[in-house]
């Protein structure tokens, strides 16, 4: 398991891009709002202790995450963000509805990044069970919306950089 043994909030703060002059856009599942407001609270202090403006972070809400490609795309055509994270818990029930939305929301969000030359940091939990969504959106692995937010701030770094 990619999580075992390793917090998601760790990260050395020397090595993350200063993210003074971007703009970032979060998109939020309100569907298990208890998990993805902390995942949005992780990732909101992510961003501002890297350099990035409270006024340049840009927040917006979709039913679910099924909607969360939807949402990117939008904040794409806006034309208004350096670089997105998408935020959503899907957690596996007693049907295939678990892997039709997993599959959706993932090959959305992977479609906009290339349509779009934006990048839009993968933040959807994908778990077996409610407590592993607990875990991962800061428990006792710490908050997977950290993680995103610093990959985010990586790869608008590293478009501007060409």
């Amino acid at each position: 398991m990619a999580t075992a043994n390793r917090n998601l909030s760790e990260y050395i703060k020397e090595e993350i891009p200063n993210g003074a002059d971007f703009k970032i856009g979060i998109v939020v599942s309100e569907w298990n709002e208890k998990i993805t407001l902390n995942l949005l609270e992780g990732a909101k202090q992510a961003l501002t202790d890297n350099g990035v403006k409270k006024e340049n972070i840009d927040i917006r809400f979709v039913p679910g995450a099924f909607e969360l490609p939807l949402g990117a795309q939008f904040m794409c055509e806006a034309g208004n963000v350096d670089g997105i994270i998408a935020i959503g818990v899907v957690i596996q029930g007693e049907t295939k509805h678990f892997d039709f939305v997993c599959d959706g929301a993932t090959q959305g969000i992977k479609d906009v990044n290339l349509k779009y030359n934006t990048p839009v940091a993968f933040c959807l939990l994908t778990d077996n069970n409610i407590q592993q969504s607990i875990d991962r959106s800061g428990g006792k692995h710490g908050n997977k919306g950290i993680e995103c937010a610093i990959a985010c701030l990586k790869m608008v770094a590293l478009k501007k950089s060409f």
